[in-house]
């Protein structure tokens, strides 16, 4: 990467040297921030026919515009909040620290919208060379003067003294754009690859566990029709159960809360919000409650497998976790827990085997924003039950498959994550001027 001949000093910490041509200007000579509109609750609509869409937080993502959460709002709006091209668009306010100073620029397709109150546009005559500047880690690394002792916020004010280096003249403030979109697009590309491949190893993870637990690992065993649709044909000497006659069923309704979870406690406190998000309870699953929660019907042991029950996402409803601990743990609602009959199945089998038949509860879920199944539902789902000592089988060549894949997945996580450095860092790099942008690279 080629050099600028000539750098000065900015006389900015965070920004370095410059070359000697740019300058260093607060925003406030080169443009204005603008606060997003206040609306009431009674003045969202529910379309765009009715109202004028209102850009939130949630509408920039990954420093482009997105509308899969849209608000509108029937409310008169002063032009000067009414978007247009060339504006960046800047999360101004937000519980979420991380979440303040995130933007996206707005193109001339969504000119003419408005914007939220804890939102500000940035307008000036820097255009989409701002854009990348807000996007670099030297704006990031500015973020702890945005904090105030109640909340993370970038005020008008705050804006307006930022300081920015300059290139100076419109046409190489345009260079260094241009460059920059086809250089982030070609890592966006490239980060788009990785993550799809991450997803295909989620999906040979998920066909490894479904073929293991209703074919078994023997490609040459005799198979017989299970007499269940879902199912299947599964091996000949394979018994078919219903979860009922293979295992015991406890329904939680321990009533602790999320603030009530402690760091350090006597019962592993499994609370619907935490399980729902793993797939093992583990010594990193470090929620706990004290003996004021304590009932002898709510106690989960290790080997048991918890399912929940109640989910606003029809994905998430019947997700299943296995307890891998010895000491007790404490069932909160919204759950069930399967406690396996040893004699008849080993409960990591069950667990595993939970990842296929849990998808048929999904078609028993009932209710709007709330889905949910119930006991009854459970209580008819039938499963395959290999003879124990093949059920440890199954167990150990699943768990050897998924360590495989889980290795590939890490690597491949691992090169997306320096590609999302790379790519902060050579925009870093342009807008302060420390890689010339000329018309060859």
């Amino acid at each position: 990467m080629q050099k600028y001949d000539v750098y000065k000093k900015s006389g900015i910490e965070w920004i370095g040297e410059i070359p000697i041509d740019w300058q260093v200007m607060r925003l406030r000579y080169r443009g204005k921030s603008i606060i997003g509109i206040t609306y009431k609750p009674e003045q969202v609509v529910s379309n765009k026919e009715e109202g004028i869409l209102v850009l939130r937080s949630s509408n920039v993502q990954n420093g482009k515009l997105d509308f899969n959460d849209n608000v509108y709002v029937d409310k008169e709006i002063n032009e000067n909040q009414l978007t247009k091209e060339g504006d960046i668009l800047v999360c101004a306010r937000n519980g979420s620290a991380h979440l303040v100073g995130k933007s996206a620029y707005i193109p001339k397709e969504w000119e003419n919208v408005t914007f939220g109150a804890f939102m500000s546009i940035v307008r000036t005559d820097l255009d989409k060379f701002l854009f990348y500047y807000f996007n670099s880690q030297v704006f990031k690394g500015q973020k702890g003067l945005f904090a105030t002792s109640t909340i993370n916020q970038l005020t008008s004010k705050m804006l307006n003294n930022l300081d920015i280096p300059i290139p100076p003249s419109k046409s190489k403030q345009t260079q260094i754009a241009t460059y920059l979109d086809r250089k982030t697009t070609e890592i966006d590309q490239l980060i788009a690859d990785k993550k799809a491949l991450v997803d295909l190893y989620k999906e040979e993870k998920t066909a490894i566990i479904n073929q293991a637990v209703t074919r078994g690992i023997n490609p040459d065993a005799k198979m017989k029709d299970s007499g269940i649709e879902w199912l299947g044909d599964v091996p000949e000497h394979w018994e078919v159960n219903r979860l009922i006659g293979i295992s015991s069923f406890v329904r939680g309704n321990s009533s602790f809360k999320k603030d009530e979870l402690l760091s350090n406690g006597n019962y592993v406190a499994l609370q619907y919000g935490k399980t729902y998000k793993v797939h093992e309870v583990n010594d990193s699953f470090e929620f706990y409650v004290n003996d004021e929660f304590y009932k002898d019907s709510q106690i989960v042991n290790y080997g048991d497998v918890i399912i929940i029950s109640t989910s606003e996402t029809i994905e998430d409803l019947g997700h299943s976790a296995y307890y891998n601990r010895t000491d007790l743990g404490l069932l909160g609602g919204e759950q069930f827990v399967l406690k396996p009959k040893k004699e008849k199945i080993d409960g990591k089998y069950l667990y595993y085997s939970s990842k296929v038949f849990t998808k048929e509860l999904q078609k028993f879920a009932r209710g709007i924003k709330v889905l949910r199944f119930n006991i009854g539902n459970l209580k008819t789902i039938y499963t395959s039950v290999p003879p124990i000592e093949e059920q440890t089988q199954i167990v150990r060549y699943i768990e050897q498959e998924l360590a495989r894949i889980d290795t590939k997945t890490a690597t491949v996580e691992q090169y997306i994550i320096l590609l999302t450095e790379y790519r902060t860092a050579l925009i870093s790099e342009v807008v302060t001027g420390k890689i010339k942008v000329t018309n060859e690279i």
